[in-house]
């Protein structure tokens, strides 16, 4: 288990400040070809980061992608990211990576007057470019050793944005499982995204039978396009969101059995994944 990255510094740009990589992730490493991430379950900020927000921990939290972590355990290789994407969005390109303005981050007021920063700016783009080098690595790494491999990049997501009293999102737009896969090629990966789509549909988590759909409220994010990019013929990765029906997104109080069915029914399309993978 390695903790947090070495930035590897130019003449060109920045070096993050000293501690600004510490803990900022979890690798795990085990056998085979799957791989689990969490990039939003985090939720610390350094000291010098938290005097600059204008968010509180509710309001960070609400964002976030709480409990997800739980969810990586399904896979013997897994990345927790514990830093808030409001410090660092891994997410999201580079350029993008810092919310800079309110259009960047649902409207919210992040920072105080002032904005970010040009050294936390920095730092947050050096935590960036730190993960990636470490995921490439990792990647290239199992793609030696199995030829190909699929990251389940783990996310949750807001349904009720109206408050806290306000009815559900209609549910024809937002699935109870979003999978996301525009950026992959869907002639290579389309048993994949099959194995994965056809386990979960027919689960049930406390007594629910999920709704399971591709490309309805995301597409796949940054983590998804640089894994098709970077491995275009040997990497897959599945944007798997789940919408927020196992907690209440405005108090953060979760129903534990539901955190748990989400994941047990995750766990049971690894199998069935891995198998459609070693067929291609």
């Amino acid at each position: 288990m390695t903790t947090g990255a070495v930035a590897h510094a130019s003449r060109t740009r920045r070096v993050a400040p000293s501690g600004a990589l510490d803990g900022a992730w979890t690798l795990v490493r085990g056998e085979g070809p799957i791989v689990a991430v969490a990039l939003h379950d985090g939720h610390r900020v350094r000291d010098e980061v938290a005097k600059h927000l204008a968010l509180s921990e509710t309001e960070r939290l609400r964002e976030e992608d709480p409990h997800t972590a739980d969810w990586v355990r399904i896979a013997p290789t897994r990345i927790m990211v514990h830093r808030s994407r409001f410090e660092v969005d891994l997410n999201r390109p580079l350029e993008k990576a810092v919310y800079l303005g309110p259009e960047q981050a649902w409207n919210l007021q992040v920072w105080k007057e002032g904005g970010p920063p040009l050294e936390l700016v920095d730092a947050g783009h050096e935590i960036h470019r730190a993960f990636y080098a470490t995921l490439g690595a990792l990647l290239r790494e199992i793609e030696g050793k199995h030829g190909r491999f699929v990251v389940y990049d783990l996310h949750s997501y807001n349904h009720r944005r109206g408050g806290p009293r306000s009815p559900p999102d209609d549910p024809r737009l937002s699935p109870d499982v979003n999978v996301g896969t525009a950026s992959m090629d869907p002639e290579l990966w389309a048993p994949v995204v099959e194995a994965l789509v056809d386990v979960l549909s027919g689960a049930e988590v406390v007594g629910r039978r999920l709704d399971v759909r591709a490309n309805v409220r995301f597409k796949g994010g940054y983590l998804a396009q640089w894994v098709h990019r970077t491995f275009p013929r040997s990497g897959c990765a599945l944007a798997v969101d789940v919408k927020k029906f196992f907690m209440d997104e405005w108090t953060g109080r979760v129903e534990p059995l539901r955190l748990e069915g989400v994941g047990a029914a995750l766990a049971r399309t690894v199998p069935a994944v891995q198998q459609a993978l070693e067929a291609l």
